[in-house]
Order: C-alpha cells, then structure tokens, then sequence
C-alpha cells in the first residue's frame, strides 16, 4: 500500500511551485481564486498518490472530500477560531470565505484528475 511515485512526486513539486507563485504574484479575479482552487484538489491528488498506493477513484473522492471539509471550515471561520488570523500563512493556506465558486472549482480539480488517468492509462496500455 506505502510506495514513493516518482512521476506522481514530480507533478506534486510542480504544483506545488505553480501554486505558491499564484499566491505571491498573481491578484487577479480569476486564476488566484478559481484556477488556483481546481489545481490545489490535483496538487493534494498527486501527493497521496506519491506515497500510498491506490485506485484512482477512492483517492480523488478523498481529496474531493477533504476540499469540502475545508472549505466547511472556513464558512465556520477556523482560522480565526483558532487564533491564527494574525497569520497571513494560515489564511493563505486554509483560507477564511466560502465560496460556492469554490466547490465548483474542487469539483472541476476533481473531474480533471479522473480524465487525466483516464487518458493517461490508455495511454500507457498500448506499451
């Protein structure tokens, strides 16, 4: 079940780098808030997948999950029930507004990794 992925691992730090430069550079009403939110349900997707071996569709429903979770978290202010809303990190990281736009944009991360292994296993299966 435990195994290290390179490829997944790889896509994982690429995100993750596109990622953080979205959060330092770009303040826009599009890519911050929407593309951001569909790539950050991929970047979660590619870390497990990186270590823990699965089938696609658990792991995805996971992490679509979890999405959700958080943003229910910030419709409850967590961040700030916490005491950490002096933390510009805290707020960057977990966020403090829902929005409905979000879940939409969790769901289109979502149906993104389902097509992505999907083509990529047709792919691969010729070889």
């Amino acid at each position: 079940m435990f195994t290290f992925r390179k490829n997944y691992f790889f896509f994982f730090i690429i995100l993750f780098i596109i990622e953080v430069l979205i959060a330092l550079y770009v303040h826009d009403n599009f890519v911050r808030p929407y593309i951001g939110d569909v790539l950050v349900v991929i970047l979660l997707y590619c870390f497990v997948k990186s270590f823990i071996k699965l089938p696609v569709t658990p792991v995805a429903i996971g992490v679509l999950i979890f999405s959700f979770f958080i943003e229910i978290l910030q419709y409850c202010n967590i961040v700030d029930r916490l005491g950490l809303g002096h933390s510009k990190l805290a707020r960057t990281v977990i966020g403090t507004s829902f929005a409905w736009e979000d879940i939409w944009a969790y769901i289109a991360g979502f149906i993104a990794i389902l097509v992505a292994e999907r083509f990529g296993n047709v792919k691969t299966k010729g070889r």
